[in-house]
């Protein structure tokens, strides 16, 4: 084997479409010692226990690990739960509350099924941090504090923004990049990945492992995928995400309801498709491309068909024009079993007037969802969006979460 030649081509398919790789020629420098010594790397990526679902915008970070599994390495997901127990900082303004074990253990499940159907669960070690942070002594935690300082801290943009408004800032706070520095000396971390906002803590992890005498990691980091409103970084809090896990015809139809212009992103992060082979063709087709590829990678190729035949099911065939307004539910709507009352799903949408009109609509059988027509004034409908509602014959309204 040519061991030079190797390198480069690691590189270049660890490269790809990365925000961030610093400092290249250290990575370099390990994986040519890997290949020689026939060693893997242990890439880390720290995992946040705090919600059971992951979206598309997780999958960036995991296929990039996936690669790093496909060229021979080991990956080890490291889990947050001693710091989410006792109330992990969110990173914006306040600290989050705590939870319990039990709710940790619950979500991580379900996080290991989901991120499993990208990586190779033979390659993937996962640990929990609480097996070394635990066992720190009040001793440790000042030795840690100390090869640090309050200047460097600072320099973290959300810290730098805080202090300038006068924000309190708590000690626990400082802790937590400390806390996510010294998982990487526990594991002995080569590389560690995480998206661009994650940065700062990355190049904390550096430092704190030559500190603490090791190698320093190589810190590799991802664009953020903007969510389904084409403006912020996709994220469930704020209701612009698309779940890994959701069912075939919910994934196909929020790709399809994408703004055109995250197309050449979308590609690129989550597809091996090249953005070249696709950019000549139509806006809709290239998303049918997309829907059908990213279907397929999570649900197979019956999902993916089952998904695009739903589409053109409720999108296509019923005559919907070119411009369909989006809308979203009030969650106040949405009841524990995830039905809607199809009065308020009607007024929700927008294209009435009052609640009056909403209910003598349905009372006339002029309401539609999805292709089939609602009546009964207590009737209640799935919310499974993209939900499309017709009113009449020509008012449409597509409801995306």
């Amino acid at each position: 084997m040519d061991i030079k030649r190797e390198v480069e081509r690691q590189l270049a398919l660890i490269e790809r479409n990365a925000e961030t790789l610093l400092p290249r020629e250290e990575l370099a420098g390990k994986l040519e010692r890997a290949l020689v010594e026939g060693k893997p790397l242990r890439v880390k990526l720290g995992i946040d226990p705090s919600a059971p679902h992951l979206t598309l915008g997780h999958a960036v970070v995991l296929r990039k690990l996936r690669t790093f599994q496909d060229l021979g390495h080991t990956a080890v997901l490291v889990v947050g739960d001693f710091t989410r127990r006792i109330g992990d900082p969110s990173g914006k303004s306040k600290t989050r509350e705590p939870m319990s074990p039990k709710e940790i253990e619950r979500n991580m499940a379900s996080y290991k099924e989901q991120a499993f159907l990208i990586l190779d669960p033979e390659r993937t070690e996962v640990r929990y941090n609480s097996e070394w942070l635990g066992k720190l002594s009040f001793e440790d935690v000042i030795v840690l504090t100390a090869r640090y300082t309050v200047a460097r801290m600072l320099e973290r943009d959300d810290f730098a923004r805080r202090f300038r408004e006068g924000a309190p800032i708590t000690i626990m706070e400082f802790l937590y990049p400390l806390a996510q520095a010294y998982d990487s000396v526990a594991i002995r971390a080569d590389v560690e990945l995480g998206g661009s906002d994650q940065r700062f803590n990355l190049l904390i992890g550096r430092d704190i492992q030559r500190e603490y005498g090791q190698e320093p990691q190589v810190i590799l980091t991802m664009p953020l995928l903007i969510g389904t409103d084409g403006v912020h970084a996709m994220s469930q809090s704020r209701g612009n995400y698309i779940g890994i896990a959701e069912p075939p015809e919910e994934q196909f139809g929020k790709i399809m309801s994408l703004p055109d212009e995250l197309m050449p992103q979308y590609f690129a992060l989550l597809t091996d498709i090249p953005w070249e082979e696709v950019r000549d063709l139509h806006p809709k087709e290239a998303k049918k491309r997309l829907a059908w590829e990213i279907v397929r990678q999570y649900h197979g190729e019956e999902g993916a068909e089952r998904g695009k035949a739903h589409f053109q099911r409720v999108f296509e065939e019923r005559g919907l024009p070119e411009e369909v307004p989006e809308v979203r539910l009030p969650p106040e709507l949405l009841a524990t079993d995830g039905t809607v009352g199809i009065v308020d799903l009607v007024y929700a949408t927008g294209l009435v007037a009052s609640r009056s009109e909403a209910r003598r609509l349905v009372e006339q059988g002029g309401v539609q969802v999805d292709g089939r027509r609602v009546s009964g004034l207590k009737a209640r409908v799935p919310f499974r969006p993209p939900l499309v509602v017709k009113l009449g014959k020509r008012r449409f309204a597509r409801f995306i979460g």
